[in-house]
């Protein structure tokens, strides 16, 4: 795929060092070895240095040149602790307890970023997203400016019709349930902008719903409906238009139809789904029906690089998601 293949140059032109938390799964392993092969980063791992060889050696994946750290025994505990303890004090945490959550190694990765020893973060293979998450918030924090963590997902379709040449991003997928209007719109802004700054064109977006411009009443539609109203409020250049149903966003002639006027209606390359629970089972069926390809979720409003792999990845989804993690680090 061209996206992916772009990806991967563009990180392997000015390497950034990203880390894998997980360093126990055969995936990640692998995964790390074909990182270092390709450049495409520079890759640690956390793990028991004697057992991830061991292992390596079975799978035949030779780990040399690769970094590997094991949380329990790291130099850099004394520092995580302190640097942890003064981030978390205001909440009681003693310091004995700060040592004991730093050598967790979602923590520990996190803390490796906020400290600047790694630019990046790719973990979720073995752990929910809440896992993920959890250290990102108490640690990194979100961007400036930004209160909604969400999620993007870069789908690569076979049928070039559709979205940008066949490319489509939609958001949010993997972290926000039930998003209210303003966090629909947010989510919307950011995704926008996640799609210009990764892929580079000009983001359509489209704000999904079972009504198309008010040919039904809900409360849900009104949620989807006012999300707009917001989006435009707070980010007037960009072409965000809704609420539409999927095949108005996405085919020109049932858009004209419905949605006469719409500059987005049949032309979005950005969709918006309304809650989680559509978001989610979306992409999932459009990537086993349709064999389209889905590169992420990619973590988005953080303010460091920390990317969520879903826990059914391949060894191609994670040196996907460190070719976007390295390309986004460049770009922080």
């Amino acid at each position: 795929m061209d996206v992916l293949k772009d990806f991967k140059e563009k990180a392997a032109s000015n390497l950034q060092t990203i880390i894998f938390a997980e360093g126990d799964d055969e995936r990640i392993i692998r995964a790390a070895a074909e990182v270092e092969a390709e450049k495409i980063a520079k890759i640690i791992i956390l793990a028991e240095a004697e057992s991830i060889q061991k292992q390596a050696e079975e799978y035949g994946v030779d780990l040399s040149g690769i970094e590997i750290i094991n949380p329990e025994k790291s130099e850099y505990i004394a520092e995580f602790t302190d640097e942890f303890y003064e981030l978390r004090k205001h909440k009681g945490i003693a310091k004995e307890e700060a040592e004991k959550i730093v050598k967790d190694p979602l923590y520990f990765a996190t803390m490796m970023i906020y400290t600047n020893k790694a630019d990046g973060m790719v973990a979720g293979a073995a752990n929910a997203t809440g896992n993920v998450l959890r250290p990102a918030f108490q640690i990194v924090k979100t961007a400036e400016g930004i209160s909604t963590v969400s999620s993007a997902i870069i789908m690569v379709l076979k049928d070039k019709s559709f979205g940008e040449d066949g490319v489509l991003v939609v958001s949010d997928c993997a972290v926000n349930p039930a998003p209210n209007s303003d966090q629909l719109a947010e989510i919307a802004i950011t995704t926008a902008d996640t799609t210009k700054r990764l892929l580079g064109f000009e983001p359509r977006v489209a704000m999904l719903s079972f009504s198309t411009m008010g040919s039904a009443k809900h409360e849900n539609v009104d949620n989807v409906r006012n999300a707009v109203g917001i989006a435009h409020k707070n980010a007037p250049h960009l072409k965000i238009d809704g609420e539409m149903q999927a095949d108005a966003a996405l085919v020109e002639s049932v858009g004209s139809r419905k949605a006469p006027g719409s500059e987005i209606a049949g032309k979005a390359n950005v969709l918006i789904f309304p809650d989680l629970q559509s978001g989610n089972i979306g992409y999932k069926l459009v990537q086993r029906l349709a064999g389209a390809d889905a590169v992420g979720p990619i973590l988005q409003g953080l303010a460091a690089p920390i990317n969520d792999l879903s826990r059914g990845c391949s060894v191609d989804d994670v040196v996907n998601l460190t070719a976007i993690t390295a390309v986004q680090a460049q770009n922080e």
